[in-house]
């Protein structure tokens, strides 16, 4: 697992790469954790993930509701299409914001 988190213009660019599964999940949580604040702005890059587990959906909505707390926002990016069959059957997409690449994600925040 690995997570670089760096900023363009207001917004965090959080870029993971790996499977997100129970044993890495709070890893993702830890990281990013820190970068959720009042009125932020995350976009979080997962076209790098290949496979994500319950854990992964809870630490997404966790994140989500974090950010949303503090009047922030939360844009997925990248997702894979397993991902984001698993996400539409759970209902997570009808309220987590994705985009198919950085560019759309970073104006969907703007």
């Amino acid at each position: 697992m690995d997570i670089n988190i760096q900023t363009i213009e207001d917004v965090t660019l959080a870029v993971v790469a790996g499977d997100i599964d129970a044993s890495t999940a709070p890893s993702v949580t830890e990281t990013i954790r820190p970068v959720v604040e009042p009125g932020c702005k995350i976009l979080l890059d997962m076209n790098k993930v290949s496979y994500m587990s319950s854990a992964g959906l809870r630490m997404l909505l966790s994140l989500y509701r974090e950010t949303a707390a503090k009047k922030g926002k939360l844009v997925l990016v990248g997702l894979t299409e397993d991902i984001k069959d698993t996400m539409s059957v759970t209902g997570c997409l009808e309220f987590l914001p994705t985009s198919e690449t950085i560019t759309q994600g970073l104006e969907a925040l703007k």
